[in-house]
């Protein structure tokens, strides 16, 4: 019988909110490969703690050195570069990302959503967007239709992405954000490692790299 780890990596809020389903999405992974044994640990580069909600969590390097036929991750970790930065080391270790969608999640058909995507309960997405990989759609959030997300994007609770929005690499989009509908063929631009603050309308584009807050959003300066 083949051998098949499961890791998330991560121990902090996100992890522990997604472990009730991800745990879900292996049991049914075991019951559609009979010749396979699954198990599944929480992982970190430095853990703090032995466990965590009666979950093992093993050091990177631990999780490594298992043996096994097949090892399988995804990253629940808010930081986006982190999360990239973790999807290398454990690629550069013959670790293959693994997909997490909650089952009241909701993917209608002509979608492309990329390796490592954990969709939480109650989020949607339309028809036909284009997502990047390692994309994270936390609680109620959705994407609409004709969409473009790029790699390590991250929504926050409660996002409305209206459609024909391009949101590029590393964005952070805060929760209960609202993005306009784009136009087919003029999408609304959110650039780059963009920050859309919590709660902001945005009705136009947002610069690569810059911060955005209220309604409409704009971009936000502080105080000298």
């Amino acid at each position: 019988m083949k051998k098949k780890l499961v890791g998330l990596v991560g121990a902090g809020g996100f992890a522990r909110e997604v472990i009730s389903f991800v745990k879900k999405h292996i049991a049914a992974m075991a019951e559609g490969d009979s010749e396979a044994e699954f198990e599944f640990f929480l992982v970190e580069t430095a853990p703090a703690a032995e466990s965590v909600n009666g979950h093992k969590i093993l050091s990177e390097k631990d999780f490594f050195d298992l043996p096994a036929d097949e090892k399988h991750f995804n990253i629940a970790i808010g930081d986006s570069h982190v999360r990239e930065a973790i999807a290398e080391r454990f690629t550069a270790n013959n670790c293959r990302p693994l997909s997490f969608h909650a089952p009241s999640a909701v993917v209608y058909e002509e979608n492309t959503i990329g390796e490592g995507a954990i969709i939480c309960d109650n989020c949607m997405v339309t028809s036909n967007a284009k997502i990047g990989k390692f994309f994270h759609a936390n609680i109620y959030s959705y994407v609409a239709h004709d969409c473009e997300i790029g790699d390590y994007v991250t929504f926050a609770p409660r996002v409305s992405c209206n459609g024909n929005v391009k949101i590029e690499n590393h964005a952070y989009i805060g929760t209960g954000a609202v993005i306009k509908q784009g136009a087919q063929g003029r999408p609304l631009v959110i650039g780059e490692g963009a920050i859309v603050g919590m709660g902001a309308i945005v009705t136009k584009d947002v610069p690569a790299n810059t911060v955005v807050v209220g309604n409409p959003a704009k971009p936000f300066q502080k105080k000298p």
